[in-house]
């Protein structure tokens, strides 16, 4: 099996010479992966179409743009998100007297590996944060996408800082072998199972692990919907990338009172899309092809539309199915296909089902009834939820991306792809004239001074014995803010005293001060 020893340490010796901290290297290696995409745009259509017989236009729309937009948002924003700011709360003392600031500063050397469904994006876009965020960083395309990852290997070393940024391939063997490393970060989009085994790699160097997962995304379409348009969104959104999207509508729970009506509606909205040929992706490969097709194969629900489907163009015919139950077939997995397994439940049913089930990546509601989407909303979790469409969440500049429980942890999506690939560094310089007013923390201790240390609670608490019904809200007492004004008070006096030659009379004690404060 290779061994990575010169790629590591090429990253590590970069890394130590600080030069991907440089705000200007970082803006340029943005730069550079913009135009390594916008040179090249025909030829990652192209491997795209190779590997997943995608349309040209959903990969242009739903990937290469999706980077595009990265690049820019992280150009725009670098400057901002790297510079030094104040800790909310720092208060006087902190932030007066002491100056206390956090640095965004890289984590160092990061492992990113990517998915099949969407080879360029789940790659590079994390690598734009890593890149923005000051690190060297391995990138680890997915081994089913060969054409995209044979582009990536040509193009990456003629457009990217070399010594800084790597591309390294292969499959499972590959990745444990990767995995043996000690990385800083580690950045992976996949499966659940996969990413146990990563996470269980990371424990052992305690390095930080950031999960893009996915999971059985359900629809809830209650009986206030626009029926028309939630099976018009949901047979598209099945359509994109053939369903092979980790945000994608998994199965779909109808009201009884709309239950027909829907089935009927995505039933003609997947002929409409259906009408010519060229428009569905293919699935990534035959293994994939032949799990969708048993699970088919095994439902014991009512296969109300569907067509031809093709093995050797690895084309899965879009397919509606009702009647379906929780134990059914369909039911039993992530089906990530272009399938639609139709529950009857209301509201409240799909709520029970939703909640029994591991946390999806994504919960899609369908309601124009407001105490419905709040109820859905306040009963369930999720990764994200987008309310009368599918997967457009995703889409929100500025928004974080990412799942809770089994769907993954952590986000992306600009500033916070930038956090997860950075550490928050906390810093305080304290002047050495203060040294009179911080004398009471030494040895040997006095208990009379006990007072200056106190906390009141005050109106924020409550009286004791208050029930929750009778407690208030509002403000009260700052403990830091008291504390802070008194060392204030006190940083001047002493300021004064000094510049008087020690003629003026100074507070004895912090703890006198503070009790002409409170008063």
């Amino acid at each position: 099996m290779a061994s990575y020893d010169s790629e590591y340490d090429t990253l590590r010796a970069t890394f130590a010479s600080q030069r991907t901290k440089s705000i200007k290297w970082r803006k340029w290696q943005l730069k550079q992966f913009w135009w390594m995409l916008e040179d090249n745009e025909q030829r990652w259509l192209d491997a795209l179409t190779t590997d997943l017989g995608r349309h040209p236009f959903e990969s242009a729309t739903f990937e290469i743009q999706s980077y595009k937009r990265d690049v820019l948002r992280a150009l725009e924003n670098v400057e901002k998100w790297a510079a030094g700011s104040a800790p909310d709360g720092a208060g006087l003392f902190f932030g007066k007297i002491g100056q206390a600031w956090l640095r965004k500063e890289p984590l160092g050397v990061a492992l990113i590996i990517g998915a099949f469904n969407f080879p360029l994006a789940t790659l590079v876009n994390p690598a734009i944060g890593a890149v923005a965020a000051g690190n060297c960083v391995v990138l680890k395309p997915s081994e089913l996408c060969k054409a995209t990852q044979d582009l990536l290997i040509e193009l990456a070393p003629k457009y990217l800082d070399n010594s800084a940024i790597k591309v390294i391939t292969g499959g499972a063997d590959e990745v444990g072998k990767l995995l043996g490393y000690k990385w800083d970060t580690i950045f992976y989009t996949g499966g659940s199972k996969v990413a146990r085994i990563i996470a269980s790699a990371a424990a052992k160097n305690l390095t930080p692990v950031t999960l893009e997962l996915g999971g059985q995304d359900p629809v809830i379409v209650g009986k206030s919907a626009n029926v028309d348009l939630a099976a018009k969104r949901i047979a598209n959104a099945k359509f994109v990338n053939a369903g092979q999207v980790c945000v994608n509508a998994n199965h779909i729970f109808a009201d009884p009172a709309i239950h027909d009506q829907l089935v009927e509606r995505l039933i003609y909205w997947n002929k409409e899309f259906t009408k010519t040929d060229g428009s569905l992706a293919s699935i990534v490969n035959e293994r994939h092809f032949d799990r969708i097709s048993n699970l088919l194969k095994g439902t014991k629900g009512d296969v109300v539309y569907s067509g031809t489907s093709d093995r050797t163009k690895r084309y899965i015919h879009p397919t509606v199915v009702k009647n379906v139950q929780l134990n059914d077939s369909l039911m039993s997995e992530e089906l990530f296909g272009p399938i639609a397994p139709v529950l009857s439940s209301t509201v409240d049913d799909a709520i029970s089902v939703v909640n029994s089930m591991p946390h999806a990546l994504a919960l899609y509601i369908f309601s124009n009834d407001k105490a419905e989407i709040d109820k859905i909303l306040d009963a369930t979790n999720s990764g994200g939820v987008t309310i009368n469409d599918v997967m457009i969440h995703v889409a929100v500049p500025g928004a974080p991306f990412g799942g809770v429980g089994e769907s993954g942890n952590g986000a992306q999506g600009g500033k916070y792809t930038f956090d997860a690939f950075s550490h928050t560094r906390t810093v305080l310089s304290m002047p050495g004239w203060m040294e009179k007013v911080l004398s009471f923390r030494y040895p040997p201790f006095d208990l009379s001074k006990m007072g200056m240390a106190k906390v009141k609670g005050g109106s924020l608490i409550g009286k004791r014995g208050q029930t929750m019904e009778e407690q208030t809200v509002g403000g009260g007492f700052s403990a830091t803010g008291v504390i802070g004004k008194a060392l204030l008070v006190t940083a001047v006096l002493v300021g004064l005293d000094r510049a008087s030659g020690g003629r003026m009379l100074i507070t004895k004690t912090l703890g006198d001060v503070l009790q002409r404060v409170r008063r």
